[in-house]
């Protein structure tokens, strides 16, 4: 007798967490906008103590800034969702013919029928909280954030923009001379850029070397582009 042997079929997904599209803002604008300030000081001619004190004093500014950006763009989507999970409560008690109709057009491209939604809906309306929830998840889409995910954002960027501003000061930190630190400032930069991009797409489940190359791309042109008005304005 011929015995059957049955495998577990595993699907590995991911699904870009917010932690990680912290570090892809804090990263990709650390790498970038410190180099283009060392880069454009160091066209005008001054002294690797200058450059340093200047790209220092960046990267702790920049990063707060970011932090503090993400801190409160996690902030308003918190409010944003407890503003619509209290417009839907209103509804399902003001207008809960509506709501029904909702749930029955949301079900229905699913496959769902009319007649196939009336246990759903009598469920639903023994528990309002689960209506409201329910039409917060299919009807806008909606997730309560993490209470903590705010703070958790601005530390994440923060540090990611730390991390990715002293690749390209490092060099300055190294060798003698601003151009010599400039060039390896360059090929540091460019190198962390595509690495980075790499990375991102083995985590994210994209191509990983048409991302690196993307990252390099859009980095590249970002920092050549702030490299080109700091030569202006020095």
């Amino acid at each position: 007798m011929q015995k059957e042997h049955t495998h577990a079929h595993t699907e590995h997904h991911f699904e870009a967490s917010a932690t990680v599209k912290d570090v892809v803002l804090g990263m990709a604008d650390g790498l970038t906008v410190p180099f283009a300030l060392a880069a454009g000081i160091t066209g005008a001619s001054v002294s690797l103590d200058i450059v340093i004190t200047a790209g220092i004093a960046e990267i702790a500014a920049g990063s707060i800034a970011m932090g503090l950006g993400g801190y409160l763009a996690a902030r308003s989507e918190r409010q944003h969702y407890f503003a619509e999970r209290s417009r839907e409560e209103q509804e399902i008690r003001k207008v809960p013919h509506r709501e029904r109709a909702e749930v029955v057009e949301i079900m229905g491209h699913y496959g769902v029928t009319k007649e196939e939604c009336a246990p759903m809906l009598a469920g639903l309306e023994r528990n309002p909280e689960a209506w409201r929830d329910f039409m917060m998840r299919f009807e806008l889409g909606l997730e309560e954030p993490n209470p903590t995910a705010a703070r958790k954002s601005a530390l994440t960027i923060a540090l990611s923009y730390m991390v990715g501003g002293f690749i390209p000061l490092f060099p300055y930190m190294v060798f003698k001379t601003a151009h010599a630190a400039l060039a390896a400032s360059t090929v540091v930069t460019l190198a962390a850029l595509f690495l980075f991009g790499y990375l991102k797409g083995r985590f994210t489940g994209t191509p990983a070397v048409r991302s690196g190359l993307q990252t390099l791309a859009i980095g590249g042109l970002a920092a050549g582009a702030a490299f080109g008005l700091a030569r202006l304005i020095a």
